[in-house]
């Protein structure tokens, strides 16, 4: 007779990613688990110690390959969900959508998170990357976070414990943000539902946001702007299979709805050949690739 812990979530075998990516792509997860709780991951990551494990949130700034991911994909969002209030903190699990904690700290009278708004992830993808936009970074506001290893032991850790740069932040080893607690200014309700709404016009003017895209594909080079450098080579337009570089932003790389992983890699690479050409700069990749071929 097993006596492993019951695991408390979902479980599925060879779950389409394409489903869970904002690009619509990618091939099957050998392993697919949404976890309850927090407390739900200690079971899971003790029954499958062997397993390479990947993470998953709302599958932006992701491209998972035709092939799919071998192992275990856990996805936290529709799973780690909580989001309130602790003493003077904001407490949020890493399966919150960035949008939704924007709105909940507007409407709680806690100013300084707006910009998430327009940022198509969850918490935990925007600790791991340090999302931010308009000048400020979730990181900047991070009182402490929570992490979880492979063993499920979840441990507090302040900033100090990690490297956080633009768009990138490094720590402990084999570790993963489940939760954050942010301190946070406070100010008038409206002042930031007011910045909330700013900030969602200037993403749709700016942005593809009504087609299948997963957000910015490369990071800014110091002081230029990939945009800036992808029209300027004349890339607006380019497409592979069905796979584009979109004409309302240069930045972003669209699924007209035929795309495959594979399209939209090989379009990566050609819109980072032709900038190295033109200018001499390597367009470094702010997406995630991740994934067998096909």
């Amino acid at each position: 007779m097993s006596h492993e812990p019951p695991v408390v979530g979902t479980v599925r075998r060879d779950e389409p990613l394409a489903a869970h990516t904002t690009w619509r792509v990618g091939g099957p997860a050998d392993i697919f688990f949404v976890p309850a709780t927090v407390a739900a991951l200690g079971p899971f990551l003790a029954a499958h110690q062997e397993v390479p494990l990947f993470w998953l949130g709302l599958g932006s700034n992701t491209l998972v390959r035709d092939g799919g991911i071998r192992g275990a994909v856990i996805a936290t969002a529709g799973g780690l969900g909580a989001l309130g209030h602790e003493a003077a903190l904001v407490y949020a699990e890493a399966g919150v959508p960035c949008a939704k904690l924007a709105r909940f700290c507007a409407q709680s009278g806690r100013l300084g998170l707006e910009f998430l708004a327009g940022i198509p992830g969850t918490v935990g993808g925007a600790l791991a990357m340090n999302a931010g936009a308009a000048g400020s970074q979730i990181w900047d506001y991070v009182a402490f976070v929570e992490t979880v290893d492979r063993a499920g032991c979840v441990r507090r850790r302040p900033p100090a414990d990690f490297r956080i740069r633009y768009r990138s932040v490094t720590g402990p080893d084999g570790e993963w943000f489940v939760s954050v607690r942010l301190s946070l200014p406070a100010g008038a309700s409206e002042v930031g539902k007011a910045r909330i709404r700013e900030h969602l016009a200037l993403r749709k003017r700016t942005q593809p946001t009504q087609t299948a895209n997963a957000g910015s594909v490369f990071r800014n080079p110091p002081g230029d702007y990939a945009a800036r450098l992808i029209e300027g080579a004349g890339l607006k337009g380019l497409r592979e299979g069905g796979a584009v570089v979109s004409e309302h932003h240069a930045n972003f790389i669209v699924n007209e709805g035929d795309a495959r992983a594979q399209d939209i890699e090989r379009l990566i690479l050609r819109v980072q050949d032709r900038v190295r050409t033109e200018t001499g700069i390597t367009l470094e990749p702010e997406v995630c690739i991740v994934g067998e071929p096909s």
